[in-house]
């Protein structure tokens, strides 16, 4: 009887020697690792898509949570703040003084809720709703900026994005 074949191993890529290098003011950082994990990229992809929107809107102060805020409470007219919490994936904590920011900016309204007490119900005002309109204007065309960077693969990236959301549940 003939030895059983040797299996072939391919071998590890090899990596550069060089670490991929992101800009930043004052010089270049390697990042060694951090360029392969997909957290990381996810973050930094985040982040870009932030920035670009707060510019094309004109505030830099804007802050993401806000126009996903707005266009929830938009959406479900009444709806309490540990349910926004929960449908824009953000910690009870963190939610709380965003919609203390909008209710000072006149954006947003809060009343007792008619079935618990112990909870309020969020409305967007006048002002919230104006503003809503104007950031959504804003929104579909970063958007479509998105689509162009993208390509064909966005219903994949979405799916993707999806699938990596109901899987760390």
């Amino acid at each position: 009887p003939r030895p059983a074949a040797a299996k072939r191993v391919k071998p590890a890529a090899k990596r550069t020697s060089k670490a991929p290098e992101l800009a930043v003011a004052g010089g270049n950082v390697r990042l060694g690792q951090l360029t392969e994990l997909i957290g990381f990229n996810l973050r930094v992809s985040q982040e870009a898509s932030f920035r670009a929107f707060a510019r094309r809107v004109g505030q830099k102060g804007l802050r993401p949570g806000r126009f996903a805020a707005m266009m929830v409470i938009h959406n479900d007219h009444g709806i309490s703040q540990s349910a926004l919490s929960r449908a824009i994936a953000r910690d009870k904590s963190s939610v709380t003084p965003l919609i203390q920011t909008l209710t000072r900016r006149g954006l947003v309204a809060s009343r007792p809720s008619f079935t618990d007490g112990r909870s309020v119900t969020l409305a967007l005002t006048a002002a919230g709703e104006a503003m809503l309109r104007d950031l959504l204007t804003h929104a579909e065309e970063h958007d479509r900026t998105l689509d162009r960077l993208v390509g064909e693969g966005k219903e994949d990236l979405i799916r993707m994005l999806h699938k990596i959301c109901d899987g760390l549940k």
